[in-house]
């Protein structure tokens, strides 16, 4: 019978043990992926700012030498990451490609003129900003028109911040959340073995000895738990990048290391802290409360 007892309690350790580690490896892979997406979230849209740009489009008769020259200003300016020319004949090829069809040949001639396409800095990607830059970019003699979206540009800029304000707001809740239940996972683990605890207390065990185990398993929990959370979270990175190619331009290595080491660090600190507490609870309650 006894026996029966003590494979019964081992099983049940066992099972808690896994089951704390499957929380909060699970709390941990969400506090990552959240992690993940306020990391990228300014690279994401310094991507979106700096596919805005402006269609120079160039006067009729101006000399593909007058262009580039022009081009060449553009590339030293700080605000401009790059520029395109696109001739008339390119222009033409690519309108009757999405047209289906030669309008050229259909109308007799070539209406389209040559444009330069500017893709801006991140930082300079306002209306405020291209406003100044587009008023300059118009006293060259060569410059027809000057045009670009300036209502996207709005659009942008305002669901950065207001996504940016309600990311920062929600990861505060959800590490609130996470925090609480791993601390609880561990809590129940540990009251699991309020009765060995009390029994090392009566055999002369000090405080320190007793937490020292616990504390060193909580450590082993938090770590494993961090492993399974980063595979998961490189899981998801592969799957996401696999799904959409474009997000190959916006990885970051060094920014996905220093998130897996985020991991890591916190799933030791609230494991240790959540172990260090509950012991503690337990080692100065009173004999009478370890039964309820």
């Amino acid at each position: 019978m006894a026996l029966q007892d003590e494979k019964y309690n081992r099983r049940r350790l066992q099972s808690s043990y896994l089951t704390s580690i499957v929380s909060i490896s699970l709390v941990l892979f969400m506090l990552g992926l959240l992690g993940l997406i306020i990391l990228h979230s300014k690279k994401l849209s310094d991507y979106v700012k700096e596919n805005i740009g402006f269609s120079i489009i160039m006067k009729e008769n101006v000399k593909e030498a007058g262009i580039i020259k022009l081009q060449k200003i553009l590339d030293a300016k700080p605000y401009v990451k790059s520029t395109k020319y696109i001739t008339r004949e390119e222009a033409a090829k690519e309108f009757s490609k999405e047209l289906g069809e030669d309008f050229s040949a259909f109308l007799g001639y070539n209406p389209l003129l040559p444009t330069i396409e500017v893709r801006f800095i991140a930082s300079y990607a306002n209306n405020d900003s291209l406003s100044i830059i587009k008023d300059k970019i118009l006293e060259n003699n060569n410059v027809k028109e000057v045009w670009y979206q300036e209502s996207l540009v709005d659009v942008v800029n305002k669901n950065v911040r207001k996504i940016s304000l309600f990311l920062l707001g929600f990861s505060g809740l959800l590490l609130f959340i996470a925090v609480a239940l791993i601390n609880n996972t561990i809590r129940l683990s540990v009251y699991s073995k309020r009765f060995i605890i009390r029994s090392m207390q009566l055999v002369g065990a000090t405080h320190r000895f007793i937490r020292k185990p616990f504390i060193l398993k909580g450590i082993l929990q938090g770590l494993i738990s961090a492993v399974i959370a980063i595979l998961l979270l490189i899981g998801v990175i592969y799957l996401s990048m696999r799904e959409i190619p474009e997000l190959v331009n916006i990885r970051d290595i060094d920014l996905f290391l220093s998130l897996f080491g985020m991991v890591i660090l916190l799933g030791i600190i609230i494991a240790y802290l959540s172990n260090y507490f509950a012991v503690r609870k337990y080692i100065r309650i009173k004999t009478d409360y370890l039964y309820y």
